[in-house]
């Protein structure tokens, strides 16, 4: 069993706009679209489609994600602070992208002998390419989907790190209802690294999530997430849940 308690990010946006608004038409276009709406990764189960603007550089920062994994007679908590998410615009639909993690920590307990392992250090560094395939600034009702295959290189320490390189594809879809509801979905596949630290193996699974706007300032998104690890260890499924709160000043708008 695994749960997960994700710091929720702030966000400071411009206010909604209009359900199929001309902002919302002039923000998807592919080719000098209108400047669009912030829209964050962190803080979230959940990928969101969109992509950042073109020639444009989005910075990111993570505060706490803490992991409870619990399983073969062993207890391990992970907690990573500083995620650090870089995005930077290629084109209107093309977007490159490095993320790292700043510091974790790891403590396993052994609930037969009563051991207790603690491993602290840097994190891993995942770089990735987001192509848009429809809706890249998720600004009009409808269908939005995006690719994101990544590779994550090993530069932190095993436990805390992965201990080798791993690499995967990310399908971040969303499906707006109104200018108050969308459905979520982060169906994806991994090599992930296997538990001795040596090797991958086939992970695959997704996340499912509803963002719902609560007036004009607060965005709440519960969200749920299933992955099937085929480790040579032992196959097991893992779950984990979330919910985060994003706040929306209404910000005035300068001549």
């Amino acid at each position: 069993m695994k749960i997960a308690l994700l710091a929720a990010l702030a966000a400071i946006t411009a206010p909604a706009s209009a359900q199929d608004s001309p902002k919302d038409i002039a923000q998807d276009r592919a080719e000098n679209p209108a400047p669009r709406d912030l829209c964050s990764e962190l803080g979230g189960l959940d990928t969101p489609a969109c992509v950042v603007d073109p020639g444009k550089v989005q910075a990111e920062v993570g505060l706490t994600d803490w992991t409870l994994d619990k399983g073969d007679g062993q207890r391990k908590d992970t907690i990573d602070t500083g995620e650090v998410l870089l995005r930077y615009g290629v084109t209107g639909t093309t977007e490159v992208r490095l993320a790292w993690t700043a510091f974790g920590y790891a403590r396993t307990r052994d609930f037969i002998s009563g051991a207790i392992d603690r491993i602290m250090g840097v994190g891993d560094v995942t770089l990735g390419v987001k192509q848009s395939i429809s809706h890249p600034a998720e600004g009009k009702t409808g269908l939005a989907v995006a690719l994101l295959p990544y590779a994550t290189l090993p530069s932190g320490r095993r436990d805390v790190g992965g201990g080798d390189w791993e690499g995967g594809l990310i399908i971040p879809t969303s499906y707006k209802l109104s200018d108050d509801i969308s459905l979520e979905m982060t169906p994806e596949v991994d090599a992930a690294v296997n538990d001795s630290g040596s090797g991958r193996h086939l992970a695959y699974g997704s996340a499912f999530g509803v963002q719902a706007h609560l007036g004009k300032k607060f965005i709440v998104t519960p969200e749920v997430q299933a992955l099937r690890d085929r480790d040579p260890s032992g196959h097991a499924t893992m779950s984990r849940a979330s919910i985060s709160l994003d706040y929306q000043p209404q910000c005035p708008i300068q001549n």
